[in-house]
C-alpha cells in the first residue's frame, strides 16, 4: 500500500537530495527578499545586478544589440530576397532601424569608455582601429536605414543587389569590430576589474617615477622596467635618466 502522506511530504518538504523542495525554495526566496530590505539602494543593485555593478560604463552592456540586430537584418534580407519573400524583407526594415538605433548608442559609450578606461601603450592602437571600424559600421548602417526608409517599399533589381553587397560589407565591419573589441577584452585585459586596477597602479608609479629628480642617480634598465598588463607580451618601458647638478 502506497502512503500518500509520505510522497506529498517529500514532494512539499523534501528530501536528503531535494534542496529543500517547494517549502524549502519558498523559504530561501523569502529569505533572500528579506536580506535585501536591510541593504541600501546602491547595495541591493549589486546584489541583483553583479555584473552590470562592477562594470566602469555601459559599452560592454549595449555592444550585443547592433550585432545581433544587423546580423539578423543582413540575414532576413538576404533570405528574402533569394526566395522572394516579400514579408521577410520588411521585418528586416525594423531589424536594421532597431540597430542603427544600438550601434549609434554603442558608438557614444564606446567613446565615454576609450576616455575613462585605463590601458597600456600597445592596446592603444587596438582600441583605435575598434573605434574607427565601430563608427563605419555606425555610418553604414545609418545609410541602409535611410536609403530603405526613402524607398518606400521592397528595394528591387540592380539596386537591390548593391543594397545587398552594402550588407554583406556591413556585416563583415561588424564581424572585425567585435574581433577587436575580443582581443582587448580578452587579450589586454582592458575594463577587467583586478587588471584595470593593475594597469592604474602601474600608470601612477610610471608617472611618479617620471616626475621625481634626484641628485646624481642613474636608473638601471633592468630598476626601471616596467610592465603593462595591458601591452602585449614582451612589451615593455624602458626608462633611464640620468639627471646633474
Amino acid at each position: 500500500m502506497i502512503d500518500l502522506s509520505n510522497t506529498v511530504g517529500f514532494a512539499v518538504h523534501g528530501g536528503g537530495d531535494s534542496g529543500g523542495g517547494v517549502a524549502g525554495a519558498v523559504e530561501g526566496f523569502l529569505g533572500f527578499i528579506e536580506s535585501l530590505l536591510s541593504l541600501s539602494p546602491d547595495a541591493v543593485f549589486e546584489r541583483l545586478m553583479p555584473g552590470i555593478a562592477v562594470m566602469e560604463n555601459l559599452h560592454p552592456l549595449l555592444v550585443h544589440f547592433p550585432i545581433a540586430l544587423l546580423s539578423l537584418f543582413f540575414l532576413l534580407d538576404l533570405v528574402g530576397s533569394l526566395a522572394g519573400k516579400e514579408p521577410w524583407r520588411r521585418a528586416a526594415d525594423w531589424f536594421l532601424y532597431s540597430g542603427v538605433l544600438f550601434a549609434g548608442l554603442t558608438v557614444i559609450a564606446g567613446f565615454v569608455a576609450a576616455a575613462s578606461v585605463a590601458h597600456g601603450g600597445d592596446v592603444h592602437e587596438v582600441m583605435e582601429n575598434h573605434e574607427h571600424l565601430g563608427v563605419s559600421v555606425f555610418v553604414l548602417s545609418l545609410i541602409l536605414a535611410g536609403w530603405r526608409y526613402l524607398a518606400k517599399g521592397v528595394i528591387a533589381g540592380a539596386a537591390n543587389t548593391l543594397h545587398l553587397i552594402l550588407s554583406a560589407i556591413l556585416t563583415g565591419l561588424l564581424v572585425f569590430t567585435a574581433d577587436l573589441g575580443a582581443s582587448m577584452v580578452y587579450g589586454y585585459g582592458v575594463a577587467v576589474r583586478p587588471v584595470a586596477e593593475i594597469n592604474k597602479n602601474a600608470a601612477a608609479l610610471h608617472q611618479h617615477g617620471e616626475d621625481s629628480v634626484s641628485d646624481d642617480h642613474d636608473h638601471d634598465d633592468d630598476d626601471e622596467r616596467q610592465e603593462f598588463p595591458g601591452n602585449q607580451p614582451g612589451h615593455q618601458h624602458h626608462h633611464n635618466h640620468q639627471h646633474t647638478h
